[in-house]
């Protein structure tokens, strides 16, 4: 196996291992919040939320991409000086950017609140949010150095660093308000941003200074600054452009659905509730597989973005090939798990009722959710990120459309759909965008039925061991962990063709 392709699955195994370590301890994180602050303060939380996403997405996730290229094509060349260069440039222009951003945030984050969101109770969390802007996007910045080196281990620390810190940091919150006997409220969540963004933001500069000097790198002031910061802020443009406009179309989303609900019967306080639970629990449940393909994403664009430059096509076409046959593998395995077991997830992890029905219904979106952000990631590492800016913007016109029309008349189900509509154009629009550029083939048999077949056959076996478990009055808890650890196991024996090619890789 080549270097390049040793480095692509070396990375995206340590960050798939970061990403579910991460996950896990997100997963515990959210059943906290929700005996800690409820559904309600969780709903408040995800409502401010976005406004955050939107400012970083303006002040880093372009910039992000087009260092992660540049950088990885300057290794390429042999140019590191020119590499640092680039790095050193862009996290100043993101540290500007995110200094303005969160000045602007912080000081309107009262009116933003009352007039935009129409829920005041959202400025603290502005507040809070705003100040850890500027960390997150340098943070962010020197990840993408590290992700076009092929050298994950940085970013995945800094991940998990940043996730356990905010854990720590919204506990210890938790605690002194019950000492104090005062309420706890979604401000510990956001307390708890701020802390993990710092620790994380800390960790990552102090790795990439040993880096300047392993590399006999120190800082100066480039010799054409303006063309330095030119061709690293121009061309971020476009995709810029594609976040701030899908991070604005979620806004208004996420603004939306509260007061569409409220329009369908509901009170204020059941809306945000309602909310929260989708949002703070049912989505991120259906999320939590997604740490393998995220993972894959992160290193496909520099792969891609080199493999482009020399000219190997072909490699590209397999590469594409193998992300659609591998996320439909592990979108339907999971379909399936969610619709047979997620009122059950619902109940016994959260003690929610309405999270078992959210889940089931989420279930089907799960083979596009995690062919989407794969797929994306390729056509961006193609440098078509004009491409990947129309698939979101009909998508979440999609989405909009369908929190406008049908959720005042059939409530959060009407939203339900718009996902599923939505994340299915998503896929068949990356899918023929991909097809333009590069030619490969779609194995329906291979890739769709037999995954289904394997599918039906696990969840078979999975439904005699439970209730075998049943009978001998094992604790629920216990019982749905053995049942999905069984089904599991019996999936991944149907293809025993995909384990014999992953082991004579690894040979």
């Amino acid at each position: 196996m080549s270097d390049m392709k040793r480095g692509l699955l070396k990375g995206a195994l340590i960050l798939t291992a970061a990403g579910f370590l991460s996950r896990i301890i997100g997963f515990f994180y959210r059943i906290f919040l929700s005996h800690a602050i409820g559904a309600e303060q969780i709903g408040i939380f995800q409502l401010a939320s976005p406004l955050y996403a939107l400012c970083f997405s303006l002040c880093a996730v372009g910039i992000h991409s087009i260092l992660s290229r540049t950088i990885s094509a300057r290794f390429a060349e042999k140019k590191e000086r020119a590499a640092f260069d680039s790095l050193v440039t862009g996290v100043i222009l993101t540290l500007l950017l995110s200094l303005a951003s969160a000045f602007f945030l912080f000081r309107f984050a009262g009116p933003i609140s009352g007039a935009l969101l129409g829920e005041p109770r959202c400025a603290p969390l502005l507040q809070l949010l705003s100040a850890s802007l500027p960390f997150a996007c340098v943070h962010s910045c020197i990840s993408a150095y590290f992700y076009a080196r092929k050298r994950t281990g940085i970013p995945s620390f800094s991940q998990l660093l940043e996730q356990c810190v905010r854990v720590g940091a919204s506990v210890l919150f938790y605690s002194v308000c019950m000492e104090q006997g005062s309420s706890p409220s979604a401000a510990l969540a956001a307390g708890g941003a701020l802390a993990g963004e710092l620790a994380s933001c800390l960790f990552s500069m102090t790795a990439v200074s040993l880096e300047f000097t392993r590399h006999g790198y120190h800082l100066h002031i480039p010799s054409h600054p303006l063309s330095q910061a030119g061709s690293i802020l121009l061309p971020s443009l476009p995709l810029t452009a594609n976040h701030v406009l899908v991070t604005i179309l979620h806004s208004t989303e996420s603004i939306l659905i509260p007061g569409r609900l409220e329009a369908s019967g509901m009170s204020a306080s059941a809306a945000l509730s309602i909310y929260g639970v989708l949002t703070g629990m049912a989505i991120p449940m259906v999320l939590f597989p997604s740490a393998i393909t995220n993972s894959v994403a992160v290193m496909l664009l520099p792969s891609v973005a080199e493999d482009q430059a020399t000219g190997r096509w072909q490699r590209i076409s397999r590469t594409i090939e193998s992300t659609i046959h591998y996320c439909l593998m592990l979108g339907i395995f999971f379909t399936g798990v969610f619709v047979c077991f997620g009122n059950s997830i619902g109940i016994l992890l959260f003690h929610n009722r309405d999270a078992g029905p959210f889940l089931q219904t989420l279930a089907f979106l799960c083979p596009f959710l995690y062919l989407n952000g794969t797929l994306t990631s390729i056509l961006n590492g193609l440098g078509k990120t004009m491409l990947s800016f129309l698939e979101n913007l009909v998508c979440l016109g999609l989405r909009i459309l369908f929190v406008f029309l049908l959720v005042p008349s059939r409530g959060i189900p009407g939203y339900l759909w718009g996902l599923l509509v939505s994340e299915l154009a998503a896929s068949c629009l990356n899918i023929i965008f991909l097809r333009r550029i590069v030619p490969f083939a779609f194995h329906a048999a291979a890739w769709i039925l037999k995954p289904a077949c394997a599918l039906l056959a696990s969840l078979g076996c999975s439904f005699f061991l439970e209730h075998f478990l049943t009978s001998r009055n094992t604790p629920e808890l216990l019982r749905l962990f053995f049942t999905l650890a069984f089904s599991c196991l019996i999936y991944l024996l149907f293809f025993p063709d995909e384990w014999r090619k992953y082991l004579k890789r690894q040979a």
